[in-house]
């Protein structure tokens, strides 16, 4: 691994489907945000007018996020991060960060994250049970926001990283949505 290699942090929908070359991935932890459903989505997972949700980093203090943390050739960087910005900046919600992450076997290194805008007007707070709600119903460009949840909950879990009000979700929308 070159110290010129590209880290990218994956929260969501990046440790199922990165589209992107990966060199190398390890579980990691980035400390001081959250895993949330806190974007509202208007375009992948949503429209304008029925909204569904996908995860975003909020930033909280005493918090922290297991995810994994994607290895990018150097050959590969400009190319990872102009597609990056294409999928994650549709709609400036996300805001294009450097964060520190720590390897869960040990060590640290700075790595390209998206995090959430508080100030977006697609940033929101809501209930588990709205959250559930919106999620059974919502489609959206990419498809089904239930393939959004569900694709998630089962990455983390066979990763190791369970996230409980990801799993609670998942039982509710498996019953609301049938």
């Amino acid at each position: 691994m070159n110290t010129n290699d590209l880290w990218v942090f994956g929260y969501g929908s990046l440790i199922w489907n990165p589209g992107f070359k990966v060199a190398t991935q390890k579980i990691a932890t980035l400390d001081g945000y959250m895993r949330s459903f806190c974007m509202r989505s208007i375009h992948h997972r949503g429209t304008q007018d029925h909204n569904g949700l996908v995860l975003a980093l909020d930033e909280q203090d005493g918090a922290h996020c297991q995810g994994v943390a994607f290895n990018v050739a150097r050959e590969h960087a400009d190319q990872t991060i102009t597609y990056l910005r294409e999928r994650e900046l549709i709609s400036s919600a996300y805001v294009e960060k450097i964060l520190p992450i720590k390897f869960q076997e040990g060590g640290e290194v700075l790595a390209l994250t998206y995090v959430i805008d508080p100030h977006h007007v697609q940033y929101c707070h809501l209930e588990l049970e709205e959250q559930a709600q919106m999620i059974s119903t919502a489609v959206g460009g990419r498809g089904p926001n239930t393939e959004y949840l569900y694709n998630t909950t089962d990455c983390l879990n066979a990763l190791g990283l369970h996230d409980p009000e990801l799993d609670w979700l998942t039982q509710r929308v498996k019953q609301l949505a049938g």
